[in-house]
């Protein structure tokens, strides 16, 4: 063997003793780092903040009409054209349509601003006014 190979072998046991023992050490010394300071414990009160709630949980959506009957009405948007939105009716809406119908109802082009529901997409109120009919 050669001299140096031997001082390199006897300098990598010693590294190994002494890296064992300080990670023998930092293992033993790892539960005391976990237990929290006294400093860091409030027993102050929780900030509460208001939040504003909605008055209304309904939504309006204005435009012309392209389709109406007593089920259903279909808008095209007043100020994108390109939105077309059909909104079923709810059971009021409904019986109110139903006596517009009976009058010549909405006819293609009359101005509304239908109220709905934004969860379920119901018409709630129909506001505007049918033109003659045809």
């Amino acid at each position: 063997m050669r001299a140096g190979a031997m001082g390199t072998r006897r300098f990598s046991r010693r590294g190994f003793w002494r890296g064992g023992w300080l990670l023998a050490a930092a293992i033993a010394l790892c539960p005391l780092s976990s237990v929290p300071a006294d400093a860091q414990v409030s027993t102050a009160k929780p900030i509460t903040i208001k939040t504003k709630t909605p008055k209304t949980n309904t939504a309006k959506f204005a435009g012309t009409v392209l389709h109406a009957n007593i089920a259903q009405i279909t808008v095209r948007g007043k100020d994108n054209e390109m939105v077309v939105r059909t909104f079923p009716l709810s059971k009021e809406v409904s019986e109110q349509m139903q006596k517009i119908v009976d009058r010549g109802g909405y006819q293609y082009g009359d101005k509304v601003i239908v109220t709905y529901d934004p969860v379920s997409n119901t018409a709630l109120k129909i506001k505007g006014k049918p033109s003659k009919p045809i």
